[in-house]
């Protein structure tokens, strides 16, 4: 059950030079309703878990997540699996490499696995955090201000911005996409329908699948954002119990000097 993307898509999200890209129009990136947005969303632990088959199944063939322990899979918050069942994801993963070229099978204390070398893909434990999608108007932020950075967003849409046009450039092939800067993306479309069978029966479409993966390097970027959300709210109360104190500390205090009698 877990995690999200035909990585070779992110992988392309991470190219931040535009050599080996032609120049493009402007990338797109459209809105995306996730649960948790907004001072009171919260991600969906069903979604977390789809996210997560995605990834296993699809990406993690080209993209590790090596800054993610695999126990944190069983925490408040995030996809929340049993414990029995972390510890068995943990085994099927590959072995953990040791000092002088002996193996051991990866524990669910372990982080995921790294991937590197020729056609691996970048790392995606901080991916959502790491690309913006909303900009401007004019480099002001204002758009992040209002619809926020945009990561997930961003993921979406390079995995669903495919138009199914493709060239060759000094032999490499590039796929046309109208959320990759430049407009040309050399990872091939890594998701298509019903590529995965979702455990819980949910459809597994393009955008379903590109959406799950998504919410998913989201809480894999942030697993402790309900925390901090509601440690937020509980300084805010603080705050406007301690403002309203002082005002009327404040009142009592003046009352004699402004004239007025305080019970």
């Amino acid at each position: 059950m877990l995690r999200k993307i035909a990585i070779s898509a992110i992988s392309a999200l991470t190219l931040t030079t535009g050599a080996a890209f032609a120049a493009g129009g402007e990338s797109h990136v459209h809105d995306t309703a996730f649960s948790f947005e907004g001072p009171f969303g919260t991600f969906d632990r069903n979604q977390l878990q789809r996210g997560l088959q995605v990834f296993t199944e699809v990406c993690s063939a080209c993209h590790g997540m090596k800054f993610v322990p695999i126990r944190t899979l069983a925490d408040e918050g995030g996809p929340m699996l049993p414990a029995d069942q972390v510890r068995a994801y943990a085994a099927s993963l590959d072995e953990v490499e040791l000092p002088g070229g002996t193996t051991r099978p990866r524990e669910w204390t372990d982080k995921f696995p790294t991937r590197a070398g020729e056609g691996m893909g970048p790392d995606l434990s901080l991916m959502a955090k790491a690309r913006a999608g909303f900009h401007g108007p004019y480099g002001t932020g204002i758009s992040q201000l209002i619809n926020g950075i945009g990561g997930p967003e961003y993921i979406v849409s390079i995995l669903t911005g495919y138009t199914g046009e493709t060239k060759e450039e000094a032999g490499t092939t590039f796929y046309a996409n109208t959320a990759f800067p430049g407009g040309w993306i050399a990872m091939p479309p890594p998701l298509s329908d019903d590529q995965v069978t979702y455990a819980d029966g949910h459809p597994a479409s393009l955008h379903h699948m590109a959406e799950d993966v998504s919410a998913f390097l989201m809480w894999t970027a942030e697993p402790k954002m309900m925390a901090r959300k509601q440690m937020g709210f509980v300084a805010v109360l603080f705050l406007i119990g301690l403002a309203t104190l002082l005002y009327l500390t404040n009142k009592r205090l003046w009352a004699g000097v402004k004239g007025k009698k305080m019970a």
